[in-house]
């Protein structure tokens, strides 16, 4: 999804964001993430300016006070967290480890195929549906390397052991990770 995000043309708006619609805002954040409700001020603090970045295909980011993104979401779907915020919060989704051989592939932004997660060094800790918000972590490495969308459940993935078992949305170094805006501070909130 970022692999080719280009801040100078795909930023269309910066608009600050409404108390009304931060407190929705939260709520949906809270819902989708439940484990993050002890550390919601410090992620999402209400005192704070809220940033709405519009970008083209319907793309919404939400940074804090011109800091970088901390979650992001396409049109009014699901909101995802950006990965300097599952660094921050490992725990904010399900766990799926691949092996060190996978590791430049998914750095490149390729998807995350079903022999990645099955040999030997990968981790598949709990049985999870398709079409599930995961993050993908690596032998070897302490964070994440990036945020998919499963293909296949995990049974499937175990017995197909075939094709793409999780779409890469956000991975290290793509536009997002390194997307800077006017004004950027550091991610001391998280």
């Amino acid at each position: 999804m970022f692999k080719k995000f280009n801040p100078q043309e795909d930023i269309v708006s910066q608009v600050p964001i409404k108390s009304s619609v931060q407190r929705a805002i939260r709520t949906q954040v809270l819902e989708q993430f439940s484990s993050i409700e002890p550390f919601i001020d410090n992620v999402l603090p209400k005192k704070e300016k809220w940033i709405l970045i519009k970008c083209h295909g319907h793309l919404n980011l939400i940074s804090i006070n011109y800091g970088p993104p901390v979650l992001f979401n396409l049109r009014t779907g699901p909101y995802f967290p950006s990965l300097r915020l599952l660094h921050a919060y490992p725990f904010l989704l399900p766990r799926l480890q691949v092996d060190k051989g996978a590791i430049k592939h998914i750095l490149k932004g390729a998807d995350i195929m079903c022999p990645g997660l099955t040999s030997a060094g990968a981790r598949i800790d709990e049985a999870l549906p398709s079409n599930r918000m995961v993050g993908i972590f690596a032998e070897g490495k302490e964070h994440a390397l990036a945020i998919g969308i499963t293909k296949l459940s995990t049974e499937e993935i175990r017995n197909v052991n075939k094709g793409v078992a999780v779409e890469n949305i956000h991975y290290l170094n793509d536009g997002l990770w390194k997307l800077e805006l006017e004004g950027t501070t550091s991610l001391s909130s998280c």
